[in-house]
């Protein structure tokens, strides 16, 4: 029986361990999936997550439930060698290990791009996993809540001003959401006003969502700009020491919350740590059936897909354009990846992949989206349920369908939940606490135990 090993469990990884658990005939194939978290990113939902509007745990599909006929290894594989078919697995616990493959599909996802910026690593958050999404929203509810005690002033200020760092989807998204919740928020608090709330989406470029067209992207900055938000164009980030933020166009303030959403970078373990034939972006150069190769030969028994795969473009007009690394090509790559791989395995014909865009479509906040389909351009109410329509039927599983759905039409009759749950990232502190307040040695009491 052949070991199939597929290098991450996101989008693309999902969709192929998937198919090729239905395809695939009792005996043909072991699946080996080797990823550390234990379940798969919907990544569209997290914005709403950031907001309230999507439980945490609806936007993640667990590779257990979903995946019961694969073998699955909570670890990250370190290192790829192509040559004598092994990769290095390091596990969550325990120590680096070697495992041998037959067939190898990698589709590790990107990480996220960042710069040697000062205070960038320590003030900042991204915006890629589900725990960054929780922990944006807490952060602005704990905010409220201090500055509500606080006096108008600088602190109050910095406590209620958000710092966005990219302008693409993920970025606009979440900052479009959080400016909702916030401005929804001012309804529970009467000691605070709209003139207390500072928010800023700063992008190096001289416009926002790359992804649509100029004037449809210029009418996305107007309407935050009309809501209160600062959007700064052609600037950069200079510095975050501290919690103060100083750009190049000369503005600077002091920032509570800052998040990084400056787009993606290829896996280092695809970058740096394998003898797969890499682009100069650090991506596996892959052939329009997904082989790991170039058009002169592919490399035997090696498939990508995926944010780290440069998949050549056959449905763009551009001679040699790669697909764009988003959810859209990810899903559809995954599930003709399964296919290709059934038909390699049976000695039939693979297949090019080939996908024409089916648009693109963005929340702005609660009621508030745009969408856009060549020259057809949606804005506002209708566009931002065309985006949750989408999407409620892209997410995987009935299941997750179900409960997403549940979860909106609570708030649509009851309003979003607005509790910050920031303790549970430190879930022991209380217990600590409450061992020194009545003195207490409860690391001596529990070994006499």
């Amino acid at each position: 029986m052949r070991e199939i090993l597929i290098v991450g469990g996101g989008y693309a990884g999902f969709y192929t361990a998937w198919g090729l658990e239905k395809k695939l005939r009792p005996g043909e194939a072991r699946v080996t999936v080797v990823d550390p978290r234990p379940y798969m990113t919907y990544q569209p939902f997290l914005p709403e997550v950031a907001a309230g509007s999507v439980e945490a745990r609806h936007a993640v599909v667990s590779l257990r439930r979903h995946l019961s006929g694969t073998r699955l290894i909570a670890g990250t594989v370190t290192g790829i060698r192509a040559a004598d078919r092994t990769v290095t697995v390091h596990p969550v616990r325990g120590n680096a290990y070697e495992l041998r493959y037959d067939i190898l599909v990698v589709t590790a996802g990107a990480v996220t791009r960042t710069f040697p910026i000062p205070g960038l690593v320590r003030q900042a958050i991204g915006l890629k996993h589900v725990e960054e999404a929780v922990a944006v929203r807490d952060r602005l509810m704990t905010a409220f809540d201090q500055a509500a005690s606080l006096p108008p002033g600088p602190e109050r200020r910095k406590l209620l001003t958000v710092t966005f760092v990219g302008g693409g989807f993920s970025g606009v998204e979440g900052f479009g959401e959080l400016l909702s919740l916030a401005t929804s928020m001012l309804r529970s608090y009467p000691e605070l006003t709209a003139d207390d709330l500072s928010f800023h989406l700063v992008e190096a470029r001289d416009r926002i969502l790359p992804e649509v067209s100029d004037k449809p992207g210029a009418w996305v900055v107007r309407q935050l700009e009309r809501r209160g938000a600062h959007v700064h164009l052609n600037t950069q980030l200079l510095s975050a020491e501290g919690g103060h933020v100083v750009l190049s166009d000369g503005e600077e303030y002091d920032s509570t919350l800052i998040v990084w959403t400056a787009g993606n970078a290829s896996n280092p373990v695809v970058h740096n740590h394998t003898d797969l034939p890499v682009d100069e972006r650090g991506l596996l150069l892959v052939r329009a059936d997904l082989r790991v190769g170039t058009d002169g030969g592919p490399l035997p028994d090696v498939w990508a897909a995926g944010d780290d795969a440069s998949v050549p473009d056959l449905a763009s007009p551009v001679p040699g354009a790669r697909t764009v690394p988003n959810a859209q090509h990810a899903v559809r790559q995954g599930r003709l990846l399964a296919r290709n791989l059934v038909a390699d395995l049976r000695g039939k014909r693979v297949r090019n992949y080939r996908h024409s865009s089916l648009g693109v479509v963005a929340t702005l906040g609660l009621g508030r989206g745009i969408f856009q389909y060549k020259g057809i351009v949606i804005k506002g109410f209708p566009a931002w349920l065309m985006h949750r329509g989408y999407h409620v039927l892209a997410v995987p599983s009935w299941e997750r369908k179900i409960r997403v759905l549940a979860v909106w039409l609570t708030a649509a009759l009851t309003g979003r939940d607005l509790v910050s749950l920031a303790s549970v990232q430190h879930p022991r502190d209380a217990f600590v606490a409450s061992g020194h307040t009545q003195g207490v040695d409860r690391t001596k009491e529990g070994s006499t135990a």
